[in-house]
């Protein structure tokens, strides 16, 4: 008889990601845009400043015309009547979104040695794009899961939801231990890059990239190795910070506003929200910080008082990817968990943590395991 277990024990079994096959070098990209403000110089120099010192090197694109020269550059070249539509830019959504939805899970299917008939809930995530019958109801189709897969879209909501979707899976197994959830965020963030005309508009520019990242979240059997055990978390909103995170719907694409003052609100407030997680504990050595930006990262660093070792797989994920809205926690757990794996860790606890338009903190504890091992009471009830 297989040993039962402990309904504490829910964690993270396996991760994937996937990113499009177009690559942009921040530098390139910084140019299409400093020659987009030639006519206006003091810009153009802000530009070229921001996109070198935000932390990025390499973005990725499912948009091929990103590549091209600024005068070919539809999203970018400022030409009112061929910058694309909002309703284009969902129609690529939708042409593109499926592909790398589809390979960040079946990676992590297969890492986390899971079927897809044996899926029980799918949450999809996205702020990117929409569309009906959405990206769920395809990607049930194309995993070839069960149609009677328990599915929740988590729409619009921002960097934050990748986190919240994982918090959201851990509650569905502590109420149905028998469950098998699969978490996939696709973000296509390049689509909505729009001729910049502000500075505001060029922070968000600098740092946005394109990609997929899944999860399955479950209870660990007996032969689970490296994964991440799933602590306690929640979200709150920080106060006097509602017009800093704006993400609307425009006629040429979703309008993006960040503020420059986040960096400093999440200061302001952090280290009180961690001290009602933690609940006392000693501050933990691993660090999984969503890349919202350099200053995002270097705000908790600060206020945390954190060495460079614990924010080094979220400077890394910015670094080669950029930011991926609510695909990048995955980015940056899963490094974390391949790092401890090929270093031979042990056990060690940890901290994530994501932030969204509100202004939302999605804060969750976890635990790295190496391997699975039986507490007392499963090891009697297996030798019955």
């Amino acid at each position: 008889m297989s040993p039962t277990v402990s309904n504490s024990d829910i964690a993270i079994l396996g991760m994937g990601k996937a990113l499009p096959d177009h690559s942009l070098a921040q530098s390139q990209i910084a140019e299409v845009i400093a020659e987009s403000l030639r006519e206006r110089p003091d810009l153009a120099r802000f530009a070229r400043r921001i996109f070198k010192s935000c932390g990025v090197e390499t973005r990725y694109t499912c948009e091929p015309n990103f590549l091209a020269s600024f005068e070919e550059c539809r999203y970018l070249s400022g030409e009112a009547s061929d910058i694309p539509t909002t309703a284009e830019r969902m129609n690529t959504y939708k042409q593109e979104a499926l592909a790398l939805g589809k390979k960040a899970a079946r990676e992590a299917l297969h890492a986390a040695g899971i079927a897809p008939k044996d899926i029980t809930h799918l949450i999809t995530v996205s702020c990117t794009g929409q569309y009906q019958p959405g990206l769920d109801v395809m990607l049930i189709r194309s995993l070839a899961l069960s149609p009677r897969v328990n599915r929740q879209p988590l729409i619009f909501q921002g960097c934050a939801a990748g986190l919240k979707a994982i918090q959201m899976a851990r509650d569905v197994v502590q109420g149905a231990p028998e469950a098998k959830v699969l978490v996939i965020c696709v973000e296509l963030c390049t689509l909505h890059l729009q001729p910049v005309r502000e500075r505001e508009a060029l922070f968000a520019a600098s740092f946005f990239g394109d990609g997929a990242s899944s999860c399955v979240i479950g209870h660990p059997g007996p032969n689970q190795k490296h994964y991440l055990k799933l602590g306690p978390g929640y979200s709150v909103l920080l106060p006097d910070s509602t017009e800093d995170m704006i993400w609307e719907v425009g006629n040429t694409g979703f309008d993006l506003y960040l503020s420059p003052r986040i960096p400093k609100l999440l200061a302001a407030h952090l280290q009180e929200e961690l001290q009602v997680l933690l609940q006392g504990d000693k501050l933990p050595e691993l660090w999984a910080i969503h890349p919202g930006g350099r200053g995002i990262v270097d705000a908790v660093q600060d206020v945390m008082d954190l060495d460079e070792e614990q924010t080094q797989y979220s400077r890394e994920i910015l670094r080669t990817a950029g930011n991926l809205s609510s695909a990048t926690i995955m980015f940056v757990l899963n490094a974390m968990c391949t790092d401890m794996k090929d270093r031979g860790r042990t056990s060690a606890a940890g901290v994530a943590m994501a932030f969204g338009p509100g202004l939302t903190a999605e804060l969750m504890r976890f635990t790295y395991v190496p391997s699975y091992s039986l507490t007392a009471g499963e090891r009697h009830h297996a030798l019955l």
